[in-house]
């Protein structure tokens, strides 16, 4: 197994690593929406907190030599169901045409201020044979 961390996403805040890799498995941890270069801004909407989340998703996934488009799996806990609308547009804008599996869970209350919470399962980029 391989922990994975980067200062491109928020550090953990408890006894765990942003990522795991095993057997070319990404297991990224839930991420909440700051901004790490900027931990006090928090937008107060749920696309913009959306893009700021899958921001950080992206930055972990890349440091794992993955990326958003070799995401298997994610699942997004969101505090109230009516940020949905707002949640998926900003999901599809930035997730494009890729469409990987996906749970939506309503839950109570995560960290103040966060809308939503989101957790991934990717593969790692496959090296490309150069024939050696």
């Amino acid at each position: 197994m391989q922990t994975i961390s980067t200062l491109n996403a928020p550090a953990p805040a408890g006894h765990y690593s942003q990522a795991i890799v095993h057997q070319g498995i990404v297991y990224v941890a839930g991420q909440l929406p700051f901004d790490p270069r900027d931990p006090e801004a928090l937008p107060d909407n749920p696309g913009d907190q959306t893009r700021n989340v899958l921001e950080n998703v992206r930055a972990i996934l890349e440091a794992a030599n993955s990326s958003l488009s070799k995401t298997l799996q994610m699942t997004i806990y969101v505090t109230d169901i009516d940020h949905w609308p707002a949640v998926n547009t900003a999901y599809a804008e930035v997730m494009g045409a890729h469409r990987p599996a996906r749970a939506v869970v309503p839950v109570g209350n995560l960290k103040p201020g966060c809308i939503l919470e989101v957790q991934a399962i990717a593969a790692q980029e496959v090296p490309e044979d150069t024939g050696i």
